[in-house]
């Protein structure tokens, strides 16, 4: 197997609807500029409360990808 190097880098995607669907806006959306994603780690979950009502949701990110030689 060839040697490869990574690069990690946070992102953080919201959403009014879910936890999930703002990790999947953040990871989607990172694939759009970034090529050979690997590893998506969620490491924080928050949500903005406005009037005592969840407003929106927040998910940090961790995501991986291959660096080009």
């Amino acid at each position: 197997m060839p040697e490869r190097v990574y690069k990690f880098i946070d992102l953080v995607g919201t959403s009014s609807i879910s936890w999930e669907d703002a990790a999947r806006k953040a990871v989607e959306t990172a694939g759009k500029s970034l090529t050979e994603l690997r590893i998506a780690e969620i490491t924080k979950l928050d949500m903005t409360i406005e009037d005592g009502k969840v407003n929106s949701y927040r998910a940090r990110v961790s995501v991986s990808f291959r660096l080009e030689d």
